[in-house]
């Protein structure tokens, strides 16, 4: 995961928009646009002076909170975030934005992205300053709850990793039962703090005249609500035929493994909290090809065999489990390009092997963006195109031509898992894709309704989706056990959208780059040319660029989703 902190703090994700907006224009009269120009020029020059250190101050104080869990360290985070909102919510800056914008005097395309960007950061924050102080200090006491927060198996407080391993590898019902129960302790604690968050985003997105929250969080990142509607019923379409066929045959094998009857599953015996990972079925195990081996290292030499160093980054970042941390993982740009940093809660088996090569991926994005660029145009051309790169390079922890390379299994080893490795992929492609459904239809509902039964939204979702059953009887706030809900409201459907371009990235690469046709079986592996055009055609351009006009630019096709059907479905 990505955090971003730039320009919004409500919306916790780059604002970008250039959504439906028509500019007035009075003609090109150089005396004007001079004026214009110089204008501009010193609204910039005062607009970084303030929002540079602010913004690297507020996450450092993100990142330290996040490991420590303290209060103070809390406290200090929500304080600078305030500050920094504060910045994007002054009505005069605004205003000068806005007739400048008007103008149609500032003609030059680096300066009109620069002033797009700007401008739509600011819209986003013309609201009550209280308002955007309540949302922030709400947001981080939630999120400080999921970090402290420990669930209880058979009487001991145990961690995410802890109830992740009970889930995974238990085959006692009782036992995996109260772990997944115990999991879902937090909702209850945080659900009415959640709610009360979505009624505060959807006031202030009504007043800058929004129908909610959810579709001002979609516009505002240039992304058209009815579009990416459609591209999900679309996936929806293409992939519940084949889900169906592979969950039929999942649960045949895990009936088997639990000793109960195909029809007695329930959804702890999925495996995970959520069914957002497939279950292992297949006789490969990946955890044992990692499980002594050092991941800090193998991610260093993979990213530094492709041309991607992060051993600077590695330094900073802070990879092991301790009491009060923050349980997910997450990239962090603390300044711009010169200092990014990971959290993650590393143990040596595959899941944190595919975490770190994850991670990673959005940190080189983060580091080879051009420091040419202006401060406000260093980042990503979109969170889906980081979250694309971080989920190229995740795939590979199950890739065997990736074990041979890096964990250096030999040849007949490699042919034995290739087969389970790529299935195991698949399946993982699947289970995801119905588990985004749930998330993106989910948070759509909740904020066009908060009052509604959100409980019973929730299992209706679980059900038609991802097709597992609801505990009898179950009436729990069990969708506000995902902290995505609370802390990243609106973001997970890029995800999916990472995983489309994911696949078409990684077929632009083996056909163009690598000169091959197997697209499924490649590990980039001590290619420096892969990381040259990485660097040079997503990740140098940093926001220069619209993120279609980017990926255009970069695979000489449009979004589209006909290569991860290819690799996946088809």
């Amino acid at each position: 995961m990505k955090k971003g902190f730039i320009y919004s703090v409500i919306t916790l994700c780059v604002v970008t928009v250039l959504y439906g907006f028509q500019t007035k224009k009075q003609g090109n009269n150089p005396k004007n646009q001079g004026k214009m120009k110089e204008e501009f020029a010193n609204f910039i020059k005062t607009y970084e002076a303030k929002a540079i250190p602010l913004t690297n101050a507020s996450c450092l104080a993100y990142f330290n909170a996040s490991i420590s869990g303290k209060n103070e360290d809390y406290d200090k985070y929500s304080k600078l975030s305030i500050e920094l909102s504060n910045i994007y919510a002054d009505k005069n800056s605004f205003a000068i934005l806005k007739k400048i914008k008007e103008s149609g005097e500032i003609t030059d395309e680096l300066s009109k992205r620069r002033l797009d960007i700007l401008y739509y950061a600011y819209l986003g924050n013309q609201v009550d300053p209280k308002k955007l102080e309540e949302i922030i200090n709400g947001q981080t006491a939630v999120e400080q709850k999921f970090s402290t927060f420990r669930a209880t198996v058979g009487g001991k407080k145990v961690t995410d990793n802890e109830l992740e391993e009970i889930l995974a590898n238990s085959k006692n019902s009782n036992e995996l039962k109260e772990a997944y129960l115990s999991s879902k302790e937090v909702g209850k604690a945080v659900a009415a703090e959640v709610i009360a968050l979505v009624k505060k985003r959807n006031e202030i997105a009504r007043e800058l005249g929004f129908k909610n929250y959810h579709d001002m969080s979609l516009r505002l990142s240039e992304q058209d609500p009815q579009e990416i509607e459609k591209l999900f019923d679309e996936l929806d379409l293409q992939i519940r035929d084949v889900y169906i066929k592979e969950k039929s045959k999942m649960d045949d094998i895990l009936a088997k493994q639990y000793n109960i009857k195909k029809e007695e599953l329930m959804p702890w015996h999925y495996q995970n909290r959520f069914f957002q990972e497939a279950p292992k079925i297949y006789k490969v195990d990946l955890d044992s090809y990692y499980k002594d081996k050092n991941l800090e290292e193998l991610t260093t030499k993979y990213y530094a065999s492709i041309g991607l160093p992060i051993d600077a980054m590695l330094k900073k970042s802070d990879l092991y489990e301790r009491k009060g941390k923050y349980q997910h993982a997450y990239c962090i740009d603390i300044e711009r390009i010169t200092d990014v940093r990971v959290v993650c809660n590393i143990k040596p088996n595959f899941n944190w092997m595919g975490t770190m090569l994850h991670e990673f991926g959005h940190a080189s994005y983060d580091k080879f963006i051009d420091p040419k660029l202006p401060w406000d145009l260093q980042a990503a051309a979109h969170t889906f195109t980081t979250e694309a790169i971080a989920m190229m390079f995740g795939r590979l922890a199950s890739n065997a031509q990736w074990m041979q390379d890096m964990v250096g299994i030999n040849n007949t080893e490699k042919e034995k898992i290739k087969e389970d490795g790529f299935k195991s992929l698949k399946l993982q492609q699947l289970v995801f894709s119905r588990w985004a459904q749930v998330m993106f239809r989910f948070e759509k509902s909740l904020y066009e309704n908060p009052d509604q039964d959100l409980n019973k939204l929730w299992w209706d979702l679980v059900e038609k989706y991802q097709m597992i059953k609801k505990p009898a009887g179950r009436n729990e706030p069990d969708w506000a056990s995902k902290i995505h809900i609370a802390s990243s409201p609106c973001y997970y459907h890029n995800y999916q959208l990472g995983e489309l371009l994911a696949s078409q990235l990684n077929h632009y690469i083996c056909v163009n780059i690598l000169k091959t046709k197997d697209v499924n079986n490649q590990s980039y592996s001590g290619r420096k040319e892969v990381g040259e055009y990485l660097k040079a055609k997503v990740f140098a351009p940093g926001m220069r660029y619209r993120w279609d006009e980017m990926i255009e630019r970069a695979t000489g096709e449009k979004l589209t989703p006909k290569y991860y059907a290819e690799q996946f479905v088809n």
